[in-house]
């Protein structure tokens, strides 16, 4: 019998820096995932991702360079402002504040569609938006993002409960944009909500530890298996990372002995 063929080795000179801009969105995002979901909030990701996407379409369309700071302030620009709108819309209309979080996610990709139309890479760019190219980060945007994650980490853990409404949205802009265009925006998604749904039944104290351990597994493993599988890293770490909190969360239900609720019976015969 012929032996099995051999697994192509790991670049991990590319690798290993795309594990480390996994791990340093999810050092904010975990944190930050459990109060959105705390609050019942989990499009803001999204939609705030979306909008600081929308600034960097906006500030391509005007031929501005693409890694130079004009972008990076049309970014934040955009994502600060939609956190403004949103702590605006949540003071007005608490009620239905998540149906106008998607509504605004919808139009805010909508108009980057339309500002793309004419652009003959706009696909391109919108897939890079979307899934990220987080196989390609430089050290320069490693750099920043790591400056940008002590600070964010540092004000959360210091005075989080002191930020107020306002605070936690302006804060939760920075985080966002400073990761969408490391990684994507789903995979900011991801990061944000998965770890966080994974862990909600786990002792208080096990939470972020847990919830930051599956998410760095995930990435590791997702990032391993895109490259020998020859398949998009992030659309891959997401699917990995769907998987590991699904397992999770499984375990840490059958510990804790929770049950899923019986299915309703029907009325009919």
């Amino acid at each position: 019998m012929s032996a099995a063929p051999a697994l192509p080795a790991l670049d991990w000179g590319i690798l290993a820096p795309a594990l480390l801009a996994g791990l340093l969105v999810l050092a904010t995002h975990v944190p930050l995932g459990m109060q959105v979901l705390r609050k019942g909030i989990v499009f803001i990701d999204l939609a705030i991702a979306q909008i600081a996407g929308l600034g960097v379409i906006a500030a391509d369309a005007l031929g501005w360079e693409p890694e130079g700071l004009a972008v990076q302030a049309a970014a934040m620009g955009a994502a600060a402002a939609g956190a403004l709108l949103m702590t605006w819309m949540e003071r007005r209309w608490p009620d239905i504040q998540e149906a106008l979080i998607g509504a605004l996610f919808v139009v805010a990709s909508c108009v980057g569609i339309l500002i793309l139309a004419g652009n003959p890479h706009g696909g391109e760019h919108l897939q890079e938006l979307l899934v990220g190219q987080i196989l390609w980060v430089t050290d320069r945007q490693l750099l920043v993002a790591a400056a940008v994650t002590v600070a964010l980490l540092a004000l959360w853990f210091g005075c989080g409960p002191r930020l107020g409404r306002t605070g936690f949205y302006l804060l939760f802009a920075v985080a966002v944009t400073a990761s969408v265009q490391l990684v994507g925006v789903y995979l900011v998604f991801s990061s944000l909500i998965m770890p966080a749904l994974a862990v909600r039944h786990a002792a208080p104290r096990l939470r972020l530890p847990l919830a930051w351990l599956m998410g760095g597994l995930s990435c590791g493993v997702g990032l391993s298996l895109s490259a020998w599988l020859d398949l998009p890293s992030g659309a891959v770490v997401v699917v990995t990372m769907a998987l590991g909190c699904a397992v999770l969360a499984g375990a840490v239900a059958r510990l804790k002995g929770l049950r899923a609720p019986p299915a309703p019976h029907s009325r009919g015969g």
